[in-house]
């Protein structure tokens, strides 16, 4: 039989790998097909992986991880809303087309980047307070959580995805710090 913590740890490998995935396919690839659906997996995935935290840390204090549960379902719903959306205008793109317009289920990523990085941070914090998990671990998720609130403050600025201020916070988090932060959550889960 199945146990809840192995289901999330193996929820957070994948969501660890989607990430790595979505990164390649938006940045490297530019292909929006493939984005869409690993954003889409992505959140998918990260729900279980945010339960099985909130489990570990509903002792520590109740209300700060019923707090940051919500906004981390919050933020997976959202990343998993945002690309269904995609993935919906690519399979059948509209005939009226704006580019530039945000999207209104996710706009420039509030819940994919600036929920979930809130999310992350409270986490964090919430997991030093109980002494649960490394220091270096949550190091890494307050590093996650601010490059993603820094990815979505400048998507609400800046709109080229090549400028240095997106560019590099992306880069970063995309290709190194949310797949080994999801990596090694589904290794510390699979511990118990």
């Amino acid at each position: 039989m199945l146990r809840f913590n192995t289901y999330a740890s193996l929820n957070a490998f994948a969501a660890g790998v989607a990430g790595l995935l979505y990164a390649v396919s938006f940045v490297v690839l530019q292909n929006n097909l493939w984005s869409a659906i690993f954003l889409l997996l992505g959140g998918l995935l990260a729900i279980p992986v945010m339960v099985a935290l909130f489990h570990k840390l509903r002792d520590v204090e109740l209300h700060f991880a019923l707090t940051f549960l919500i906004l981390g379902i919050l933020g997976a719903a959202g990343a998993m809303l945002h690309g269904a959306y995609d993935l919906a205008n690519v399979i059948n793109p509209p005939i009226w087309a704006i580019s530039d317009l945000p999207s209104g289920i996710d706009p420039r990523g509030f819940l994919t980047f600036g929920v979930m990085g809130a999310a992350i941070l409270k986490i964090s914090w919430l997991l030093g307070r109980g002494d649960i998990f490394s220091r270096n671990f949550r190091v890494l998720g307050y590093v996650s959580g601010a490059l993603l609130l820094i990815i979505y403050l400048a998507r609400l600025i800046v709109l080229d995805p090549a400028n240095p201020i997106l560019l590099y916070p992306v880069l970063l988090e995309g290709f190194v710090v949310n797949p080994l932060w999801y990596l090694w959550l589904g290794y510390l889960l699979m511990r118990g």
